[in-house]
């Protein structure tokens, strides 16, 4: 059955706030200063090399890039829709600003503190990703990649999903060992933790958010 254009329109707003969720997330886990979500880690290495562009900044022109890869992947294939990909990754440059902005009032001068923050940062997260899953109107653009690769590769889009993160981690961590002359920065245990952990708490939400939340847009 066809949606209406309420129901798009509720979509749409609902994937806006998975964008804020997602941004708080990301930032939180970014302030733990112990590395962040794969999709992440190479916008964040290149943020601590060069800060002449926000955090925020850098995970947009990364998003970008991304765009770029899916058009030439999938060329006539690609559909225009995508192209929403765009503005709503300044969107989340701007959330994920917002959020250090608002976390960076929390002290993360120990070890403790450091990984509580990377841990409700997961978990913020993972309802933000939840949230976009149950809007099912556009995928971000990590994942619109990953997607576009398996469609044309004819692989299985959950084993593209984990060679994307691994290799986005091995050249972030790549990035750091040039920028910083062979020391490792930005990629540290919270991106192996984030990795781990991120899934699982998407999994929990979408248990017991999805029926709820397709009721509410369908009404």
């Amino acid at each position: 059955m066809d949606m209406t254009k309420r129901e798009i329109l509720r979509r749409y707003l609902l994937f806006v706030i998975c964008l804020f969720f997602m941004g708080i997330g990301v930032a939180l886990t970014k302030h733990g200063e112990l590395g962040v979500s794969p999709i992440s880690s190479v916008a964040n290495v290149v943020s601590i090399k060069f800060t002449f562009l926000s955090f925020g900044t850098w995970l947009t022109i990364s998003n970008c890039v991304l765009l770029l890869g899916q058009i030439l992947l999938l060329r006539k294939n690609f559909k225009l829709i995508q192209l929403l990909q765009i503005p709503l990754s300044f969107l989340f440059g701007y959330f994920t600003d917002l959020g250090l902005w608002i976390a960076g009032i929390i002290p993360n001068d120990t070890y403790v503190v450091q990984l509580l923050l990377v841990l409700s940062g997961i978990v913020v997260l993972g309802f933000g990703i939840t949230l976009g899953v149950i809007a099912n109107v556009i995928l971000n653009s990590g994942e619109a990649f990953v997607k576009a690769v398996a469609d044309v590769t004819k692989k299985d889009f959950g084993n593209t999903k984990i060679v994307f993160d691994v290799s986005w981690v091995l050249l972030s961590i790549l990035l750091s060992l040039i920028f910083f002359d062979g020391r490792l920065y930005g990629t540290r245990e919270g991106t192996v933790i984030s990795a781990l952990l991120v899934g699982v708490t998407v999994k929990f939400f979408c248990k017991v958010l999805k029926k709820p939340l397709d009721k509410m847009l369908k009404k």
